[in-house]
């Protein structure tokens, strides 16, 4: 009988030990972090737990450098610089999550070390665990977004919009001014005026797609309001009444990416029973659109660019590169004369909106990492972008050279800006295609006074036209261009053409604003050839290496009798059919190619195997007929020279380290260009060169241009061309200062007017 006692007192003390001993977490996959601290700096802070939708401190005790790793790891960072005890990024308030913390420094999340478990502990604010990460992200981390920016108060504030109440302002399809009105828990509700501030007014104008807001008449406005307030029929005075009807209060610094960044009270403190906003009215709200969105200011399909504000020399031109939809891309700045990109160490959302609104656009919905919208090429330029959300430009934001903290491009910023509703995505439609992202286009227009639906003529129909379709639709890039659409069935009553002609410059919003036929004009009527796109969320982007081709270009007097292929090939001047052959020579400016593919899909020819060309005398299939066009120009812009060279072997030559293979040409192989690597045409394969034979000494420009004709959909069609400096005296030719087509540091010797001419002459 004394053994019992002792059984019990033996269990006792072991489960004494068990409660006493630091448990595990449930795993919890959707456990959050985040850093509370300086704005301008996302890596560092004080470190908080969402657990049971409310965010709680760490305390400090046992935490330690793998701790902070952990923690850092979980955010998306590489790793942890350091931890910082004892609040030194202030006291948190609400529960204190975790205590003790030990890791051993390899788990993935905080809820795989040991604690006391959630909410014990015996610590106070005043213990609050900081973490500094390095700013560089994980390849696995892409962005840093609105959404996962916000509390669980953020996320029930969903959206605004702007209720027009002049009349004026309800004719307009863009809305700009009218009553602020928030979307909480599902529903509408208007914010009260009182202690509303322009600062408030730009964080809603900026979430709408506006870079800036306008002081409002607000002696106006409060003479309609008193006046509905007078109305016995109207219903606003019984609806304001109800504090379900308002927002109380919104405080914002006006740096703030979303509202739910600021400070919003919802209702009146508790226990005080009084409405929400006595004797105030809605508050009002007026933007400015950025200049590609202000109506009426440039007539549809003219070919400038309407995209970039015009700046003063003292500022840092900004611009986006290779995103699907209008308001994103990568971020590139114009630094002595040559444009290069941004690292991502210490990108966020603020320092990303200062470049949305800078380019005409709204706060920044999204700022990406790590190339996630492609690499660029050249130099980078800027890294540990700094800023506070007052500047007006990037070049007042505190920042590093890139070339300071070992960026690579693969370390690429990107971002995602807020854009006006212009309307335009109700206006077209894909019809029979097999999957939402292909099919006939049908687009809505006014014929006779009354809006209808119908097809678009494919006369002149290409990827231009087809890239601005898709974008319109928001389904990102053209794929193809299709003119033979027999295969996919219209929407019943929609299959007359209602629009012909179509020209595109490929800037436009959407395909109502490009140039086209008065009347409706379609050589082969609508039905069968009616125009149709396929479209896609990503795209290959070809550049050439300009400085290769700057290095190993030469001059060589090739015999006529070894150029009997490349003479069938019309490799050679039109001159050269005259000679008597095999006597005599023809002298060829020579050089290498290297072609990069720096989107974000493989290149690959448009038609398959099937449908290559045999070419008998090289004894090699041509996947694409014209690769690239080579041209020699006098200096306002007309051909002395020209050259092709078809693509006979699109291959990967060279990947980066950790990039496998995936083209070749041997063996009848599969041909392209994987993304990230790159395919190079050596100086001394056959058409390789410009046959310079009838050209005389002076000052030229030498240009090659990449997939001359869009044959194949690219992301970014404006760094296909290279152009170089090239000065030949008749026995020698240097070439210098070569450049993509977009690095505008053709500035430096040749008018805007000029650069034009030239884009036009290849056209």
């Amino acid at each position: 009988m004394r053994s019992l006692p002792a059984a019990l007192s033996q269990l006792l003390l072991l489960l004494l030990l068990l409660q006493a001993t630091p448990c595990r977490l449930q795993a919890l996959s959707t456990m959050k972090l985040r850093l509370v601290g300086p704005e301008s700096r996302p890596e560092e802070g004080r470190l908080e737990v969402l657990y049971q939708g409310q965010w709680g401190t760490v305390c400090d005790d046992d935490f330690a450098l793998q701790e902070a790793m952990v923690a850092c790891r979980q955010l998306g960072f590489e790793t942890a610089l350091t931890w910082a005890h004892s609040a030194k990024y202030g006291q948190g308030e609400g529960p204190i999550w975790l205590d003790n913390v030990r890791c051993v420094g390899t788990e993935s999340s905080l809820d795989q070390c040991m604690s006391n478990g959630w909410g014990v502990s015996d610590c106070s604010h005043s213990e609050d665990i900081g973490v500094v990460c390095h700013p560089q992200r994980q390849r696995g981390y892409l962005s840093e977004r609105v959404s996962n920016a916000l509390g669980p108060q953020g996320r029930r504030l969903e959206e605004v919009r702007l209720k027009p109440i002049l009349a004026s302002a309800k004719r307009h399809s863009l809305v700009t001014e009218g009553a602020v009105e928030v979307k909480y828990e599902g529903h509408w509700r208007q914010v009260c005026d009182q202690d509303w501030t322009r600062n408030n007014s730009k964080v809603v104008c900026g979430m709408l797609g506006f870079p800036s807001e306008a002081p409002v008449n607000s002696l106006y406005y409060r003479k309609v309001w008193n006046l509905k307030m007078k109305d016995p029929k109207s219903r606003l005075k019984s609806l304001t009444q109800k504090n379900s009807f308002w927002i109380h209060r919104v405080n914002c610094l006006g740096t703030e990416p979303h509202l739910a960044n600021c400070q919003v009270q919802v209702a009146p403190a508790r226990g005080k029973q009084r409405p929400a906003c006595p004797g105030g009215m809605h508050a009002v709200a007026s933007c400015v659109p950025g200049p590609r969105f202000r109506p009426g200011k440039a007539k549809p399909g003219r070919k400038e660019s309407r995209a970039e504000p015009v700046f003063s020399r003292q500022e840092l031109k900004v611009r986006l590169r290779s995103g699907a939809q209008v308001g994103e891309g990568r971020v590139e700045v114009l630094m002595n004369r040559q444009w290069g990109t941004v690292c991502d160490h210490g990108w966020n959302l603020i320092s990303a909106t200062i470049v949305c609104r800078q380019l005409g656009f709204g706060s920044a919905r999204e700022a990406l990492f790590g190339a996630q919208l492609g690499q660029g090429l050249g130099p980078i330029h800027l890294s540990e972008v700094r800023c506070r959300g007052y500047e007006r430009t990037l070049s007042d934001c505190p920042s590093l050279e890139g070339s300071q903290n070992g960026c690579q491009h693969e370390n690429d910023a990107a971002v995602r800006c807020n854009v006006p509703n212009m309307g335009f995505q109700n206006q077209v439609r894909l019809a029979g295609g097999r999957s939402p992202e292909e099919g006939v286009v049908e687009v809505q227009v006014e014929v006779n006074g009354v809006r209808r639906w119908g097809a678009v003529c494919s006369d002149h129909w290409g990827l231009t036209e087809a890239r601005v379709a898709c974008r319109q639709l928001g389904l990102g890039f053209a794929n193809h261009a299709i003119k033979d659409t027999w295969y996919w069935q219209g929407t019943p009553g929609a299959g007359e053409v209602v629009m012909s002609g179509v020209r595109c410059s490929g800037t436009e919003l959407a395909l109502q604003q490009c140039q086209r036929h008065g009347p409706v004009h379609c050589s082969h009527g609508a039905g069968r050839f009616s125009a149709g796109v396929s479209c896609t969320d990503s795209a290959p982007d070809l550049v050439m290496n300009a400085q290769l081709v700057q290095e190993t270009a030469y001059l060589e007097d090739r015999p006529l009798s070894q150029l009997y292929c490349a003479h069938e090939e019309n490799c050679l001047s039109q001159s050269a059919d005259h000679m008597d052959w095999p006597y005599g020579h023809r002298r060829l400016l020579r050089f290498s190619s290297q072609i990069y593919n720096l989107g974000r899909a493989d290149f690959r020819p448009k038609t398959g195997r099937h449908s290559w060309i045999w070419h008998q005398c090289h004894r090699h299939y041509h996947s694409i007929e014209v690769f690239t066009h080579y041209d020699l120009l006098t200096l306002n812009g007309s051909k002395v020279a020209e050259g092709h060279k078809a693509s006979f072997c699109l291959e990967d030559t060279n990947c980066p380290a950790g990039l496998q293979k995936r083209y070749a040409c041997a063996n009848f192989g599969e041909q392209g260009v994987t993304v990230g690597c790159w395919d190079t045409y050596r100086h001394d394969i056959d058409c390789q060169w410009v046959d310079i034979t009838d050209v005389g000494p002076g000052n030229y420009i030498f240009q090659v241009v990449v997939n001359p004709k869009y044959e194949v959909a690219e992301s970014d069609f404006s760094n296909n061309m290279m152009r170089c400096r090239c000065k030949y005296d008749g026995h020698r030719v240097w070439l210098h200062n070569c450049h993509t087509g977009d690095s505008y540091r053709a500035n430096e010797e040749l008018s805007l007017e000029q650069e034009q001419r030239l884009r036009n002459n290849l056209i």
